[in-house]
C-alpha cells in the first residue's frame, strides 16, 4: 500500500508542479507532462518501477477518450466522413507505410522488417493531437477535422495490422525461439485470455463480427434500460461506476477478441450519440480521462532509456527527424489532392508528423511475435517517444510563424471597395449581422467588412452587400472610409483582433465614435484602457432576460422584475466602470493588487444595496434611487 501511495504521489505532484508552468509558458499541457515524466525518470529508475506496466495501464485513458469522440459524432455524420477516412486516412497510412519502408531497405533493414517498421511509424498519437485540438480550440477548424479523420482511419487500420504482421516473422528469430523453448523445456511463461486462440482465419473474422454487433446492439438496446434502472437510485457515483462498467467491459471485449479497445469504446460512442445519458456519460468519464491521459503522457516522457539515447544520439534524431519530415511531406501532398487550403494544410501536416501511442503496442507485439529483433525496437520506441514529445514545439511553431501568416482565413485578396457607408462594420456574423440588418432597415449607408469568404458566400446569396477583408488592416479600413465615417462597429470574433482594432482607430481618430464587442468582463477593462466607452459584453443582454424570465417564473409580476433586472444592470455598469481605471491590461488580474483591493472594496456594500433595492421595487412597485459613490 505504501508503495502505491509513493508512486501516485509522485505522479501527481510531477504533473501538479509542470503543466501549470507548461501551459502559462504557452507550450500546452502536453509537453508539461512529457517534461514532468522526463523529471521524475531518475527516482522512478531508483524505485525500481516498471514504467512500461504504467504506461499500458494509462493507455487505457486513450480507449476514454476515442469513446468520448464518439459521444460527439453521430452515424449519418460518420458515413459523411467516409471520403476522408477511407481516401485522406487510408492514402496517408499507406504512402507513409511505403515511403518508410524503402526508408528503412536503404538502411539495410530485410523487406518484411522494413514492411513492419513501416506500418508502425505510419501510425500517429491520437492523444497528443486530439487533447492538443481541444485545448488550442482548433478542432472545428478545417484542419482540425482533417487531422481527426486521418486519426480515425489509423485506429481503424490497426485491426488488419495486427492481423496481417505475423505474417512477416524473421524465420531466423523463430528458429532461435524454438532453439530456447527446446532449452527450457515446457515451462509456461504466462499467457492472455483471449477467445479467438486456435481459430483460423474465417472463424476470427466471425466472432469479430459477433463481438462488434453486440458492441452495436447493446449500445442500442440495452443502455436505455440500464441507466433508467440505475437513475432510478438517485446515487451520482453508482451511475459513474457504471459508466466506467461499460467503457471497461467493450474494451474487455474488444481486447478477448483481438480487436482495438479504443476502436470498441469509439463505435460504442457513435452508437450512444443520440441517447439523452450522452451528456451525463460525458461528464462523468471527462475527468478519468483527463487524469489517464496525463499519467500516460508522463509515462512517455519516464520511459526514454537516456543511455541508450545518448550511446546513439545522432541516429535516433535522424531518424526521428526523417520520419516527421516523410510524414509532413505525404500529409502536405494530399492536402493539395483532397482541397485542404492554406493554415488547414499546414495544421494537418504538422500535427500529426509523430508516430503514436499505438506504436507502443505493436513495437511489443512486434517483438512477442518474432518479427522484429529486441535491439532494434528499442531504438525505435526512442523514435516514437521523441517524435511524440516534438508534436507540443511544432504546434508552437504554428501558432506562432504558420497561423499569422493566414489572418484573412483564405488566399483570395481582399475585395476592392466601391461605396463608402457612413458606418462601418467590421465582422458580419451571428453578431455583425444583426446590427447591420437593423441599421439597414433604419436606411443608413453600410460598409460591412468580414473576412470569412464562405460566410459571406453564403450571405450574398441572400443579396447582402458585404466585402470580403480582414478589417482589422489599416489600409482596408481607410478604403472603407474610416475618415469620413460617423460610427465604427466591431462585431469580429477575437479578442486580441478587436482590442488591437480599438487601439489603432483610438490613436488616429480619438473622437469617432466606436461600439466594441467584448468576450467578457475583463474584455471590457481592456477595451475601456483602450479607450472605447461603448462596449457590448457577449451574452450579458441575453443572461438579463433570463434572469427577468426567471422572476417573473416565482410569481413576481413582469413590470417589477423588469425593474429589478434593470437595477442590477445600473449596478453591475457602475461596478464596471469604478473596477476599470484599477484594471491594467499588463497585469495578469490574479497579480493586481489594486484591483484585486478594489473589488474587495466595493462588492459587499453593492451587492448589499442592490439586495435592498430589490427589496423596495417588490413592496413599492417603484425604480429607487441608485448611490452612484
Amino acid at each position: 500500500m505504501t508503495d502505491f501511495l509513493l508512486l501516485a504521489f509522485i505522479f501527481l505532484i510531477a504533473g501538479v508542479i509542470a503543466v501549470p508552468i507548461a501551459s502559462r509558458l504557452g507550450f500546452g499541457s502536453v509537453l508539461g507532462y512529457l517534461l514532468a515524466g522526463i523529471a521524475i525518470s531518475p527516482l522512478l529508475a531508483i524505485l525500481d518501477v516498471d514504467v512500461i506496466s504504467i504506461q499500458h495501464f494509462a493507455e487505457f485513458g486513450v480507449v476514454m477518450m476515442l469513446f468520448l469522440v464518439g459521444l460527439e459524432l453521430e452515424p449519418k455524420r460518420l458515413w459523411a466522413m467516409r471520403g476522408q477516412l477511407i481516401g485522406l486516412g487510408g492514402g496517408q497510412v499507406g504512402l507513409t507505410a511505403l515511403l518508410v519502408m524503402g526508408a528503412a531497405m536503404m538502411l539495410g533493414q530485410s523487406w518484411t522488417v522494413a514492411l513492419a517498421i513501416g506500418l508502425i511509424m505510419s501510425l500517429s498519437s491520437t492523444a497528443i493531437v486530439l487533447q492538443t485540438l481541444n485545448e488550442k480550440g482548433l478542432m472545428k477548424s478545417g484542419g482540425g477535422q482533417s487531422s481527426f479523420s486521418v486519426l480515425l482511419a489509423q485506429d481503424i487500420a490497426v485491426i488488419p495490422m495486427l492481423a496481417f504482421m505475423p505474417l512477416l516473422a524473421m524465420p531466423e528469430l523463430v528458429d532461435l525461439a524454438h532453439g530456447a523453448a527446446g532449452d527450457h523445456g515446457d515451462e509456461d511463461h504466462g499467457h492472455t485470455i483471449s477467445l479467438v486462440a486456435g481459430l483460423n482465419g474465417w472463424q476470427t473474422a466471425l466472432v469479430n463480427v459477433v463481438a462488434i454487433a453486440a458492441v452495436i446492439g447493446a449500445g442500442s438496446y440495452l443502455t436505455r434500460p440500464i441507466f433508467r434502472f440505475i437513475a432510478a437510485a438517485n446515487l451520482r457515483e453508482l451511475f459513474t461506476a457504471t459508466a466506467l462498467m461499460m467503457v471497461i467491459g467493450i474494451a474487455l471485449l474488444m481486447s478477448l477478441v483481438g480487436l482495438s479497445p479504443a476502436l470498441g469504446t469509439f463505435l460504442a460512442g457513435v452508437v450512444l450519440a443520440n441517447s439523452e445519458y450522452r451528456h451525463e456519460l460525458e461528464s462523468d468519464i471527462d475527468p478519468f480521462k483527463g487524469l489517464l491521459l496525463g499519467l500516460f503522457f508522463m509515462t512517455v516522457g519516464a520511459a526514454i532509456d537516456f543511455e541508450l539515447l545518448g550511446d546513439n544520439l545522432l541516429l535516433i534524431f535522424g531518424l526521428t527527424l526523417g520520419l516527421m519530415a516523410i510524414k509532413i511531406l505525404v500529409l502536405i501532398g494530399l492536402s493539395f489532392v483532397f482541397g485542404i487550403h492554406g493554415s488547414d494544410r499546414w495544421l494537418l501536416g504538422l500535427s500529426l508528423a509523430q508516430a503514436g501511442e499505438f506504436g507502443f503496442v505493436l513495437l511489443s507485439f512486434s517483438v512477442t511475435n518474432l518479427i522484429l529483433p529486441q535491439d532494434l525496437a528499442d531504438k525505435l520506441l526512442l523514435v516514437v517517444a521523441l517524435s511524440m514529445m516534438l508534436t507540443p514545439p511544432l504546434f508552437i511553431f504554428y501558432d506562432r510563424v504558420i497561423a499569422p501568416r493566414y489572418t484573412t482565413a483564405a488566399d483570395e485578396p481582399a475585395d476592392e471597395i466601391e461605396e463608402q457607408g457612413e458606418i462601418i462594420i467590421a465582422g458580419a456574423g451571428r453578431v455583425g449581422g444583426i446590427v447591420r440588418r437593423i441599421l439597414s432597415a433604419a436606411g443608413y449607408s453600410l460598409t460591412v467588412i468580414d473576412y470569412n469568404a464562405k460566410h459571406l458566400e453564403n450571405m450574398r446569396r441572400f443579396g447582402a452587400r458585404i466585402y470580403y477583408g480582414d478589417a482589422t488592416r489599416p489600409d482596408l479600413l481607410h478604403a472603407a472610409g474610416l475618415q469620413n465615417a460617423k460610427i465604427l462597429v466591431i462585431a469580429i470574433d477575437d479578442r486580441e483582433k478587436i482590442t488591437g482594432l480599438v487601439r489603432y482607430v483610438k490613436g488616429i481618430f480619438p473622437d469617432l465614435p466606436i461600439i466594441a464587442r467584448a468576450v467578457d468582463r475583463h474584455h471590457v477593462y481592456e477595451l475601456w484602457a483602450a479607450g472605447c466607452r461603448d462596449i457590448i459584453r457577449d451574452t450579458y443582454d441575453s443572461s438579463l432576460r433570463m434572469g427577468r424570465s426567471a422572476l417573473e417564473q416565482m410569481g413576481i409580476p413582469q413590470d417589477r422584475a423588469d425593474m429589478m433586472v434593470d437595477a442590477f444592470n445600473r449596478m453591475d455598469r457602475a461596478s464596471m466602470i469604478s473596477l476599470a481605471d484599477a484594471y491594467d491590461p499588463d497585469i495578469p488580474v490574479m497579480e493586481n493588487e489594486n484591483y484585486i483591493a478594489r473589488v474587495r472594496e466595493i462588492i459587499g456594500p453593492r451587492e448589499a444595496e442592490l439586495h435592498g433595492q430589490m427589496m423596495e421595487i417588490l413592496e413599492t412597485g417603484e425604480m429607487p434611487e441608485m448611490d452612484e459613490a
